[in-house]
């Protein structure tokens, strides 16, 4: 059965940040600003129905969807590119293929114990975070 994510999460950790907005050439005032918010995750799920929500102090962030079925997605306010995403359960994993500008694109999301883990990918660069149950 797949992880239950929901909650509201709080960023403890962020490794790469920088590596990973580079890769999707975010200008560096941006950049700079970014390396300085402690993000909150709210994250509802329904079976397999997603709204998850990413807040800060600069910028929201709102991504729906449904486990398994292709959407297009608008980064507006993150690096400002459309893609089709396609999020898929591996395992207690829930990944995200982004197929757009930039290659080898997404994010993978799970728990190991009482922390929310995401991995965002681009082009070679991970960016890592942990986050806190709220």
């Amino acid at each position: 059965m797949p992880a239950d994510l929901s909650g509201t999460w709080n960023l403890l950790s962020s490794d790469n940040l920088e590596g990973y907005m580079l890769a999707l050439d975010i200008d560096f005032a941006t950049r700079k600003i970014a390396r300085l918010l402690k993000p909150q995750k709210v994250i509802e799920q329904n079976g397999d129905s997603f709204t998850i929500h990413t807040n800060s102090s600069f910028r929201n962030y709102l991504v729906k969807f449904k486990v398994g079925e292709e959407f297009d997605e608008d980064n507006k306010g993150l690096d400002n590119r459309k893609c089709k995403s396609l999020v898929i359960w591996d395992n207690d994993r829930l990944t995200c293929v982004q197929k757009g500008q930039k290659k080898n694109r997404g994010w993978t999301h799970w728990i190991e114990g009482d922390q929310l883990h995401l991995e965002m990918f681009c082009e070679g660069q991970v960016c890592k975070q942990t986050f806190q149950r709220a």
